[in-house]
């Protein structure tokens, strides 16, 4: 591992607190922005928290550390959670969330690679994550720069586009075994549920069809994550991609399974049912800050 911050294991517990502090980080910066998506980055939270503080080569000290691995993010519009991942492991100081998309701030409303130290792509129209993670990972390969990876988030809606597909060919065609796709299952985009806009279904035999070796998991539970990871760094005769089952908005009560908050920052919603602006952040804080009322909070 050398000096890589995932030398500093955390048990699953711990995890599952990194994954809510970053949850409640979230809430803050779109809520300071005014603009951004909910559901997904909330879904992607346990995800991110376990690549970066338990999968993933890297370091925070050192972002381009020729050792590291790479994520890429695919489904730009998700990059909110991303940004407080990467705060909370030391990129930058968590203050600067509250720049979240306002003018000259390094954190965009898509990444943009050459503005933060850590972003391994600038996204931009959905589908190209996965060509990028392609490219990268050909590359590695004929560098001969074995022991790395390059994890590549996608969203299912996203699966819409042709050119996920494409890269899923060139992939299985040249072996790139260094390339792993993670799909976040939430079943939703921005104008209802995926297999009402465009069916998906059956995702598992599609990805098998093209030539990858599939993992099908709840993306909401850090150990099953962590599990797929290390047996998707063991196939070695195809690419692999972990369909991750996640609950979009998770542990927000009033945003959870809501396709509305696909592209709804929380404070600014006409849900129906769902609270005024300031409250809508106040109490998804609560929820969070008290595990759903696991927690106790004697003052209130």
């Amino acid at each position: 591992m050398g000096k890589s911050f995932t030398a500093k294991k955390l048990s699953i517990e711990k995890l599952e607190l990194v994954a809510n502090d970053i949850r409640q980080d979230l809430i803050k910066s779109l809520e300071e922005a005014g603009s951004g998506h909910s559901a997904g980055p909330l879904g992607l939270a346990d995800i991110f928290a376990a690549l970066y503080f338990d999968i993933m080569k890297h370091d925070p000290e050192d972002p381009d550390w020729d050792e590291r691995d790479m994520l890429l993010l695919s489904n730009g519009h998700c990059v909110p959670v991303q940004y407080a991942t990467m705060a909370n492991a030391g990129y930058f100081p968590k203050k600067e969330l509250m720049t979240l998309r306002k003018f000259k701030s390094r954190l965009q409303g898509h990444p943009e690679r050459e503005k933060l130290p850590g972003l391994e792509n600038t996204s931009g129209p959905l589908g190209c994550g996965l060509s990028q993670a392609c490219g990268i990972g050909l590359a590695m390969q004929m560098n001969q720069d074995s022991h790395r990876w390059v994890y590549t988030i996608m969203g299912d809606g996203e699966l819409n586009e042709g050119n996920i597909w494409e890269a899923a060919m060139f992939a299985a065609k040249y072996k790139i075994n260094n390339v792993i796709g993670i799909v976040d299952r939430n079943n939703i985009q921005i104008d209802g549920t995926t297999e009402h806009v465009m069916p998906l279904e059956d995702l598992r035999s599609k990805w098998e069809s093209f030539g990858w070796h599939v993992i099908e998991i709840d993306g909401n539970d850090i150990e099953a994550v962590i599990d797929a990871c290390a047996m998707a760094r063991a196939i070695v005769e195809k690419p692999v991609v972990i369909i991750a089952h996640t609950i979009p908005g998770k542990d927000v009560d009033y945003m959870e399974y809501d396709y509305h908050w696909h592209g709804i920052p929380v404070g600014l919603s006409d849900v129906a049912g769902a609270p005024p602006k300031n409250e809508q952040a106040k109490e998804a804080l609560k929820e969070l800050r008290t595990l759903r009322g696991k927690i106790k909070n004697e003052h209130e």
